[in-house]
């Protein structure tokens, strides 16, 4: 099978402090080959780097997550600049709007996306998006800043949503939730969109797939999200790999699968 791409995943999360060798081991023998380590707040930039260095096939963002805007300071959009000036990550974020939870002042998280947005066009740098319960108004905010492209991970919108971002330059990142069958609008969503809109991610050590509910995710069951989205899509496995996996190389400017592995 084509090697597979975990375009989100929070490998340097404290849930893989005690295991992460083993884990990436995992994922290699599952065949994924590349993952995309997106960070959450200023003060674990330091920590992703050190993790993404650790082993081939890691490829860090940097960014402002939603969920920790008590965690975030102004300043910190300007220390995010000179890292990504200094770094040269493959993306900023993960970045967005949460209008899920409650307590998140929404005009803040709005303060904070829209600086991540004017740095990835800045740096001319693909966005990795969370937008929970807030795909319209991340939708807007893409277009008062615009020139801008990226994925919206963990999609959870409409059709005429993901349609909207697609023309906008962005693409859907699908994962654990899709192989549960009451995810009925998700995955008519998987199975009529176009193909290359489509990136696989897992969002380890979050957003477990139904065969491991309430357990630890890791990237190592990409594999079976992939299985997943092949059937409902009505096409092989490699052919979805082959697929998503261009996708990533094309979004994110990867480097090829023989280089991620041999480092």
């Amino acid at each position: 099978m084509h090697a597979l791409v975990d375009s989100h995943c929070h490998l340097d999360a404290a849930e893989f402090d005690l295991d992460r060798g083993e884990v990436i081991a995992r994922a290699r023998q599952a065949g994924v080959a590349r993952q995309v380590v997106p960070a959450v707040d200023a003060a674990g930039w330091p920590k992703l780097r050190e993790v993404c260095t650790s082993a081939p096939g890691l490829y860090p963002a940097y960014g402002l997550h939603p969920m920790y805007l008590s965690s975030h300071r102004p300043g910190h959009l300007h220390e995010l600049r000179d890292w990504i000036e200094r770094e040269r990550p493959l993306a900023v974020g993960e970045c967005g709007l949460d209008y899920f939870v409650e307590g998140l002042d929404r005009d803040e998280q709005m303060r904070y996306f829209e600086g991540q947005l004017k740095l990835a066009r800045e740096f001319d740098l693909p966005l990795i998006v969370h937008a929970r319960h807030a795909v319209e108004a991340t939708i807007a905010a893409l277009r008062r800043i615009g020139g801008l492209r990226g994925v919206v991970h963990s999609y959870s919108g409409s059709e005429e949503q993901a349609e909207q971002l697609w023309k906008a330059g962005f693409l859907l990142g699908l994962g654990g939730p899709v192989t549960y069958d009451r995810a009925k609008r998700l995955r008519r969503i998987v199975a009529a969109m176009p193909i290359e809109q489509l990136l696989l991610e897992t969002d380890a050590p979050d957003q477990p797939d139904a065969a491991i509910r309430g357990q630890r995710n890791e990237p190592a069951r990409l594999a079976g999200i992939a299985e997943t989205i092949a059937g409902l899509r009505g096409i092989s496995l490699d052919e979805l790999a082959a697929a998503t996996s261009a996708n990533a190389e094309r979004l994110f400017k990867l480097p090829a699968t023989s280089d991620a592995v041999s480092g």
